[in-house]
Parts: structure tokens; sequence; C-alpha cells
């Protein structure tokens, strides 16, 4: 494999790109119009536009994809998450085409796509799933005796959605109709397809999911726990690995469940299985996620195994690397999803130019990124720009270090999250880690009134740093001061020696 095409963006084709140089692999850039500046079309050793700035016309467009691998020799399409990275045609065009697909096999990909199937599959393999519906809903009349017959409250959710679309939760009858149609509607926009089903909600649950990789020759191994319970409207924000939730004995019995539902699909590279685990830790699949998650970073810190060099490693066709008694998680990692967007404002989306940035450093940080100053951040993507990760020893430490290095990022000229987030490491619940997926409805009060806290305190530390610039501009240049009359300490002189401002 000498050439790799990633269809993808942003931090992920970055990401994916750094592991290639480091394998001695080229890689390909494909990017819209609107990412002309980008960091990942800065860093590929080719890259190509390939059309306008909306996803449809260029970075879900499967023909002029492939017509650019086709052109410039390509190997492999690497195709990061998101977009087609869990298109069961692209996988079966890239196969047709002779290119190799790295991600798993297209019939594993329909089986594990569609929620509902998936539900079925695992049943069979005995896993354990939480219960619902099995066959897709036909009306609301229909939605309302199920609700009735497992007992509210009831998730409802798109058969093949994710990241939180097309998911209602329902607590009585009245509010049934309503979401069934608006859960119907939204699922056929964003996935083009309106099927939907219920689960049974499972209340105070804990969202953890296991890392798994798969060769072609049936070998399957899990790569430990993720914990992604700390979630607004559905989306995660925070993860941690490993889960301060987690039992040495429950970790084992739902690795080992992971892995029967990977080998019942026959899955091949790296997936995800997501299970809900309730208060007293009965376990639940919840779905399976077919390609890298975001959040992969924290398992490659505990593991110190690069999960994208084993990805392309699978996929030309190679063994598994490791066994399951090789894995050993080490220290504690905590990731930090950094956003684009107004935390005062309701989370709204801040395109902008980057005026100025400073990303944070220092033993055990890490950032995933594709922002630099005086890049615009686009109106037509997802408003992630990047991923702030630390490793630490422990889960104290890695805390404490994650306080620290959200202080030292500064990012201007467009809102960020970082600010909420810092809120999120102050918090008690999250500190102890006695936090489920309600956390952030549970501390919202607390963590706005934080927000408004953190925002008061910097702009009077800029009121007071501009005001002593002002004064020493004044020292500096007034027209009677010799250098034997200037101040040993200009801090001294303004008071400041003693930890008081006196001016």
């Amino acid at each position: 494999m000498k050439k790799v095409l990633i269809a993808n963006r942003g931090e992920i084709a970055v990401r994916v790109m750094r592991s290639c140089r480091e394998m001695g692999i080229r890689t390909v850039a494909v990017f819209s119009e609107a990412d002309r500046a980008a960091k990942h079309v800065l860093y590929a050793d080719e890259a190509y536009c390939i059309g306008p700035a909306p996803s449809k016309d260029s970075y879900l467009n499967i023909d002029i994809i492939l017509e650019v691998a086709k052109e410039h020799a390509v190997d492999a399409i690497h195709p990061g998450y998101g977009f087609l990275s869990e298109n069961a045609a692209f996988a079966r065009r890239c196969r047709e085409e002779g290119l190799i697909f790295v991600g798993p096999l297209p019939e594993s990909m329909e089986a594990m796509g569609d929620k509902i199937s998936a539900r079925i599959k695992m049943k069979k393999a005995g896993v354990p799933v939480v219960p619902g519906t099995e066959e897709p809903l036909k009306s609301a009349e229909e939605a309302i005796r199920v609700c009735k017959a497992i007992g509210f409250p009831v998730m409802l959710k798109a058969s093949m959605g994710g990241g939180g679309k097309g998911m209602r939760l329902i607590y009585k009858e009245e509010e049934v109709k309503e979401a069934y149609e608006s859960a119907k509607s939204e699922s056929l926009s964003s996935f083009g397809d309106d099927t939907v089903y219920i689960e049974k909600f499972v209340e105070e649950p804990h969202h953890i999911e296991f890392q798994i990789l798969g060769d072609m020759e049936g070998n399957v191994i899990h790569l430990c726990e993720r914990e992604c319970s700390v979630q607004r409207r559905n989306q995660k924000i925070v993860e941690e690995s490993p889960s301060p939730f987690m039992t040495e004995a429950l970790r084992r019995e739902m690795g080992k469940q992971a892995v029967a539902a990977a080998k019942a699909v026959n899955y091949v590279g790296a997936g995800t299985i997501e299970f809900l685990v309730d208060k007293h830790r009965n376990f639940y699949f919840l779905e399976m996620n077919t390609r890298l998650q975001v959040e992969h970073p924290i398992t490659e810190e505990v593991l110190g195994i690069d999960l994208v060099k084993e990805q392309i490693f699978i996929a030309y066709g190679n063994p598994l690397r490791y066994k399951q008694e090789d894995i050993m998680q080490r220290g504690h990692a905590i990731e930090c999803r950094i956003c684009a967007e107004d935390a005062e404002n309701n989370f709204m989306p801040s395109p902008g130019v980057i005026r100025h940035l400073v990303e944070p450093t220092g033993l055990g940080v890490r950032i995933d990124s594709y922002v630099y100053e005086g890049y615009e951040i686009p109106i037509y993507y997802d408003p992630m720009i990047g991923k702030l990760i630390v490793w630490a020893t422990s889960r104290r430490y890695a805390i404490e270090r994650m306080r620290r290095v959200l202080y030292e990022y500064k990012i201007t000229g467009l809102k960020t999250n970082i600010s909420y987030l810092r809120c999120i490491m102050e918090t008690s619940d999250f500190i102890k880690g006695t936090y489920d997926t309600q956390f952030i409805p549970k501390h919202a009060d607390r963590l706005r009134q934080g927000l408004a806290v953190t925002d008061e305190e910097t702009e009077n530390m800029a009121i007071i740093a501009a005001y002593i610039d002002y004064l020493m501009n004044l020292n500096e240049n007034a027209p009677d001061t010799t250098a034997d009359d200037r101040p040993i300490s200009r801090w001294r002189e303004f008071g400041l020696h003693k930890g008081v401002l006196r001016i």
C-alpha cells in the first residue's frame, strides 16, 4: 500500500494522514471549494477539489471521489468518520473498482447499520438487548400501543440514525404522536429513511462503549472501554477511559459480549460496540459503529496502540498483531471536544476567522485539530474544530491536567465551548465519577452560572491588564523620565507585589 486517499476533512483527515506519514504511505486529500485552505489540504502529499461546499456535492459524492482515486493511482481509501464512513454502497464500489476500503466489509455495515436488524442479530448471538420492537412502527397509534405494553418512559429512535438525530424520549402517552411524527421527519431528512422503532428507556444509564478489532481470519479482540456519558442532546462532549463506573468483572463480561457481537457479523477492522449500563450494572447492547470513533484517541493513550495503523494493517490482509492477553490499560485519559459554538446562546454554531490561537502543551497533552491562525471556520460542516486529550497516571491527575490545559487553550475571533468544558471539569459529580447520561440536564443551571462567572472573570482580567499596560506606557513615554528614576519593578509600583491591585 503506497498511496491512500482520505475521503474526509477536518481533524480526522489530518489524524489519518499523520499515521500514514509515519508508515511511509503517501496521502491524497480531497476537498470542497470551502476547504481550499484547510489544514488537511496543506498537510497531504496531493490534494484535489471535488466540488462545491455542500457535502452532497463533494464529500458525499461517491463517483467523483472514486474518479480522483483511479486517476491518481490510489491503492486504498480511508473514510474517517461521518460522511461515507458507514456507507455500504461506497465500500462495495471501492471493492468493485479494485481499491482497498480501510474499514469493514459492506455486508457487515448493512447488518449493523439498520438498528432493528442489529437488535435481532444481537439477540441471536446471546448479547443482552434493551426490550423494544423488532419491526418498524407503522403508525402513531401502533407506537402508543407498544409504549403501553413496554411501559413509560421509552425512547423512540431512527433505525438508520446516529448522533442523536431522530431520537425522542417519551414519558407519557400524550407525547407519543408528536414525537413519532417529528422523529420520522428528522430521520428522513438526515438519513433518507423514516423508519423508527421503540426501546425501553434505561433510567440513570451509563453510555459505555468497547473498542474492537477484527481481522480477515475471524480473530476479534476488544480494546477495553470508554465512558461516554457526558452528553448534550445525545451528543458526546467529554469521554474518558477507563470508565470510573466499571469493575474488573463487568469489564471482562462486557468485553466478552462485545467480541461476540462483532463475530456475529464477521467484523473486520476497527469498530465500536455501544452499551447502556443501568445503575445496577446490568448492561444492554445499544448499537455498533462500523468505523473509527471520534473518541478513539483516549483508547490509544491508555493502550499505546495506533488504531489507524491497525486499520491499515488489517485492511491490507494481515492478521491481528495483538492477542486479548496483550491488552492492558495504563493510566487514565480524558478527551474534550472543542467546538466553534456559542455556549451562552443555546450552543449555536459560531463560524468565523480565528484571530489568535494558543494551543496548550506539556506532558501528557495531545491535540487533534485542523485549525490555525487566520483560518476561517466554514458554516457548512460540523462545528467541532478539534479534540483535546490528556493522559496521566491516575484519573485525579488527568482531571487536574485537563483543567490546566483548558485554561491555557486560547482561541479568539469566534465563540467556543472551552469555558463550558472548564465548568464540567469543576463539577463535583464529574470529579467523583458519579455521573450518568443525565449529567448535563442535572447540572444545567450550575454549568450556565459557572460559564457566566468564568466569562466575567476573564473580562475583568482583560480590563485590569489593559489599564496596567496603559499606565506603563504613560510611564515609559513621559518626557521627564530618565533611566535613573524608573522603578525597579512596575508590579511593585502598581501594588501587585502583595497580590493587591492599587491604582
